[in-house]
C-alpha cells in the first residue's frame, strides 16, 4: 500500500473514473507483456518483515512513532497498529552466500532498532500475533497515524456498511466485533519477494501457491488471539475477516473477499491482475495524471499507478506486483504467507525453504498443479493453518500415476520436498554450506515436530499446569518467547516452558 495518501472522501465520478483507467492500465500491461518490455533475468529476491512492539511485561506497546524516530533509518516504517514496524531488506541476488549475507542483515537491523526501541522502554518481538493483545488494544484509536491507514480503514468500514465480526473456531473459539479493520494490525508477516520474468511468471506463482500450505505447516507462529488458543496459524483467518468488505448477505451469494487464496491456476501475471479488476470494487479510487496508453504510443513505460494501488488492496496469499525501476519495469511474485519469526534463524530458513522449493517446482516437466487440483491446494492451506506441524495434507504420488495421497506434512517435507528445496537452492547457486544449514533447520523441525506455535501452546499449558492464570500464562509465555528469541538459537531447540 505504501502509497502517500491525503484523507478525504470519494464521490461517485471519483469511483467511475477510476474505474476507466484501470481498463486503460491493463491494457497497457497486456501491451508490455506482448511487446516484451520487461527486464531480464535477475535472480533477484527481497524480505520484508513486520514486527510488534512489547514492553519487558510482554505487553503490547503503542509507540511506533517515537521508536522509528529514534532509528530513524529507512530500513523501518510505520504499520498498521501503533505496536507494529515492518523493516524492509534491500533486494539480494539468489546466489553465493546470500542466505549468509541476510541473516547478517537482519541481526545487525534488528539489534541496532531493539536497542533504539529500549530507549523508550520497548523491545522488538518478531511473532505472528503476539499473545498479550487484547480487544482494548486494537481498536482505531491505535492505527498508526498515517493518512492511508485511517482512509483504508473508513472505506473498509463504508463499503461494509456495519461492524466487522470475528468469529474463529479452533481448539477454543473467539467471537468479537470490531467497529475498525485494526484487528488486522495483531497479522505480522514475512514477506518474499521474486523477481521474474512474464514467461515465467504463472509457473513460479502457481508453484508458490502449492507449496503455501507447506510454509504454514513447518513455519506456523501464531495460535493465540485475544487469549483464546485458535488455529496453529491464526493470521490467515484473522486476516480475512478483519478486511472483508462483505456483509453476511453478500457473503451468502459468493462474492469474493479480499484476502484471498485464489480459485485456479494460471496462465500468465495478467490473469491475475484482470481478476483483481473483475472481482473486487476500488477502495481507494486516487487517479493520476498519467495516461498509460500514451505514454506507452510515446514509446515510454508507464508506471500503472492506479493498477497498482488497487492491487494492494486485494490481499491475495501471493500477489503479483508490478514495478518500475530505473525506467525498466518487471514482475515479482510477493509470498504473504508466513508469520514472522521466531528467530533470524528461522526467518532464513523458511525463506531457503521456499525459494528453493518454488525454483525445483517450477522447473519440474510435469508440474505438480498438473497433478494437483487447485481445491486440493485450498484445502491444504486450511488445513495446515488449523493444524500447523501435526497437518496431514494432499499431495501428489512419485511416477507417472496421478494418484494424490494424504501424508504427514512432515514426512512429506523430510522425504520429497527438502531434496527438490536442494536442487532448487543448488539451481539458484546458493553455497552448500548455507543450503545445508538452513534447509537443516527445516529438518530438525519436521523431526522433533517443533515449530514456533507447537513451542508457544506447550510452554502455555505448561505455565497453566503450574498454577498461573490464563493472562499471566500467556505474558509468561511471551516474555520467555522474547527471551529464547534474543538468543538466536532456532526454536527447535527451545526447551519448553517458563523457568521462573
Amino acid at each position: 500500500m505504501g502509497e502517500k495518501v491525503v484523507a478525504g472522501g470519494f464521490d461517485l465520478s471519483d469511483r467511475q473514473r477510476y474505474r476507466r483507467k484501470l481498463q486503460q492500465c491493463l491494457e497497457g500491461l497486456g501491451r508490455l507483456l506482448e511487446e516484451r518490455r520487461f527486464d531480464r533475468p535477475k535472480n533477484l529476491m527481497g524480505l520484508e518483515i513486520e514486527l510488534n512492539l512489547a514492553g519487558a511485561d510482554g505487553m503490547p506497546r503503542m509507540m511506533n512513532a517515537e521508536v522509528l524516530e529514534r532509528i530513524s533509518s529507512g530500513d523501518f516504517q510505520t504499520e498498521l497498529g501503533q505496536f507494529n514496524l515492518e523493516v524492509n531488506i534491500v533486494p539480494h541476488r539468489l546466489s553465493g552466500r546470500v542466505l549468509d549475507q541476510l541473516a547478517e542483515e537482519l541481526r545487525t537491523g534488528l539489534g541496532y532498532a531493539d536497542r533504539k526501541a529500549g530507549e523508550v522502554s520497548a523491545e522488538i518481538v518478531m511473532i505472528g500475533i503476539l499473545p498479550t493483545l487484547s480487544q482494548k488494544d486494537l481498536v482505531s484509536a491505535n492505527l498508526s497515524e498515517v493518512d492511508r491507514y485511517m482512509l483504508l480503514n473508513d472505506q473498509i468500514m463504508a463499503a461494509r456498511g456495519e461492524e466487522i465480526t470475528l468469529d474463529i473456531e479452533g481448539v477454543e473459539r473467539l467471537r468479537y466485533t470490531s467497529g475498525s479493520i485494526a484487528p488486522e494490525a495483531a497479522c505480522t508477516s514475512v514477506q518474499l519477494h521474486l523477481q521474474v520474468t512474464p514467461r515465467r511468471f504463472a509457473a513460479v506463482w502457481n508453484a508458490a501457491q502449492a507449496v503455501s500450505a507447506l510454509q504454514i505447516a513447518v513455519g506456523a507462529n501464531s495460535p493465540f488471539l485475544f487469549g483464546r488458543e485458535l488455529w496453529r496459524e491464526s493470521r490467515p483467518p484473522l486476516f480475512l475477516q478483519a478486511t472483508d468488505t462483505r456483509p453476511p448477505e453478500i457473503k451468502a451469494q459468493g462474492v469474493r473477499p479480499r484476502t484471498w487464496f485464489g480459485e485456479r491456476w494460471i496462465d500468465s501475471a495478467y490473469d491475475l491482475f484482470e481478476e483483481n479488476l473483475n472481482y473486487f470494487p476500488a477502495l481507494l479510487p486516487i487517479c493520476g495524471e498519467q495516461d498509460p496508453l500514451r505514454v506507452l504510443d510515446d514509446g515510454g513505460i508507464p508506471s500503472l499507478q492506479e493498477l497498482v494501488l488497487h492491487n494492494g488492496t486485494v490481499y491475495r496469499w501471493n500477489r503479483p506486483v508490478y514495478e518500475v525501476s530505473e525506467g525498466v519495469p518487471h514482475l515479482r511474485v510477493e509470498n504473504r504467507v508466513l508469520p514472522a519469526g521466531p528467530t533470524v534463524t528461522d526467518v532464513i530458513a523458511n525463506a531457503a525453504f521456499y525459494y528453493g522449493l518454488v525454483r525445483a517446482l517450477a522447473e519440474e516437466p510435469r508440474p505438480v498443479w498438473s497433478r494437483l487440483s487447485f481445491a486440493e491446494a485450498a484445502a491444504n492451506f486450511d488445513t495446515a493453518c488449523r493444524h500447523g506441524i501435526d497437518a496431514t495434507l494432499r499431495w501428489p504420488r512419485p511416477g507417472r500415476s496421478a494418484v494424490v495421497a494424504e501424508l504427514p506434512a512432515v514426512q512429506l517435507v523430510r522425504d520429497e520436498l527438502l531434496p527438490l528445496a536442494a536442487a532448487g537452492l543448488d539451481a539458484w547457486g546458493v553455497e552448500p554450506a548455507d543450503r545445508d544449514l538452513y534447509l537443516g533447520v527445516i529438518e530438525e523441525r519436521c523431526r522433533r515436530r517443533v515449530n514456533g506455535a507447537s513451542w508457544q501452546t506447550a510452554t502455555f499449558h505448561r505455565a497453566l499446569d503450574g498454577g498461573l492464570e490464563r493472562h499471566a500464562a500467556l505474558a509468561a509465555t511471551t516474555r520467555r518467547y522474547c527471551e529464547l528469541m534474543r538468543s538466536g538459537e532456532p526454536v527447535h531447540t527451545w526447551p519448553v516452558g517458563c523457568p521462573d
